[in-house]
């Protein structure tokens, strides 16, 4: 097996572009190259407050913050960092709302990440059960988005 040499020049510049951006990591891929940059996020725990029933978020679902459904079998995550945009320009209609019923592959919402939006893409067909995002709020990687169930 060859061993391609590192360049080291992109990434320092790749590093230098979390430290910018306050992305957690970040993937180049030209050709027969892919470098990925991490770097580790130091998060201070504190004890949760008890919650009541989880609040319902402007979009109608339920609030992640409040217990939302992080771990049910339907949450559709993010698959990065960026901001959600629901419809796909200001003042279009939202993509899906609670109690849509959506095809495998439709779109749900928009991810934009480094000035690049991503569809983000329904994984199953099924009804729409909440959505535990509001319109232009930053999102993280696997953070819960969408329930279908």
């Amino acid at each position: 097996m060859a061993s391609t040499p590192i360049d080291t020049d992109a990434v320092r510049a790749l590093a230098e572009l979390l430290g910018e951006s306050g992305l957690t990591e970040i993937e180049y891929d030209t050709g027969d190259t892919r470098i990925r940059v991490a770097r580790t996020v130091t998060v201070q725990a504190t004890a949760p407050a008890p919650a009541a029933a989880p609040a319902p978020s402007a979009t109608g679902g339920a609030d992640p913050a409040a217990g939302g459904a992080e771990g049910h079998p339907g949450a559709v995550t993010s698959p990065m960092v960026g901001v959600v945009y629901m419809a796909p320009e200001p003042g279009a209609p939202n993509f899906i709302k609670v109690g849509d019923t959506v095809d495998e592959g439709a779109t749900l919402l928009l991810i934009e990440a480094m000035k690049t939006f991503n569809p983000l893409r329904a994984p199953r067909g099924g009804r729409i059960a909440a959505i535990l995002v509001d319109d232009a709020t930053p999102v993280e990687f696997g953070e819960a988005l969408v329930v279908i169930e």
